[in-house]
Order: C-alpha cells, then sequence, then structure tokens
C-alpha cells in the first residue's frame, strides 16, 4: 500500500523558515513526479513545488525564490525548504507523487502557520 507522510509543519514568525519532509512507503518512487501543493481555509489546493525524476524543477510564482524542493530517492524523502515565510503562506500542505502512467497519491497534510 502506497503511503505519504508529511512532518515538520508548525507555527513560525513571519521570515522565518521551516522544513518540510514527505516520506514515502510502498513502493518505488524514483521514477515518480513528486510535488507539494497547499490549501487556505475557504481556497482551493494550489501548486507550490515539483521535482521531476530527472531533478527538473518548477515553482509557482508566489514562492519562488524562497522555497526550495528537492529529493533523496535512497531515503524516500522529499523535502521543501521555506525561508522568508509570509502569513499568505498559511496552509495545509501536502505531498504528492504521480507516476508515468498518471497515478497521484497524496499524503494527509501537515498545517503550516506563520504568524505576522
Amino acid at each position: 500500500q502506497v503511503q505519504l507522510v508529511e512532518s515538520g509543519g508548525g507555527l513560525v514568525q513571519a521570515g522565518g523558515s521551516l522544513r518540510l519532509s514527505c516520506t514515502t512507503s510502498g513502493r518505488a518512487f524514483s521514477s515518480d513526479t513528486m510535488g507539494w501543493f497547499r490549501q487556505a481555509p475557504g481556497k482551493d489546493r494550489d501548486f507550490v513545488a515539483r521535482i521531476w525524476s530527472g531533478g527538473f524543477i518548477e515553482y509557482a510564482d508566489s514562492v519562488k525564490g524562497r522555497f526550495t524542493i528537492s529529493r533523496d530517492n535512497a531515503k524516500n524523502t522529499m523535502y521543501l525548504q521555506m525561508n522568508s515565510l509570509k502569513p499568505e503562506d498559511t496552509a495545509v500542505y501536502y505531498c504528492t507523487t504521480r507516476t508515468a502512467s498518471g497515478s497521484r497519491s497524496w499524503g494527509q497534510g501537515t498545517q503550516v502557520t506563520v504568524s505576522s
């Protein structure tokens, strides 16, 4: 059974940093495209960042220059380093993985709250 478990969320002041982790299990993920989405209260789930199996990276404009996505296939783990956090970054952050055939899995989410 495929499992994705996020960790590292919490409460931080504006300007601070957090590092989210997404640990996967159940099968190999090295060929998957992996990414992060976030959902603020009353809003849609939005794209944050993704990293392809070959290492190509994409970011939402709102986080470029502040967030860094990475993956360690040997540890079956993906990371999101978040710096210079803003109150508008407050959301539940979800990790996701997508196979080459398009099958997608989601984690349960981790809350990030940035106080002003």
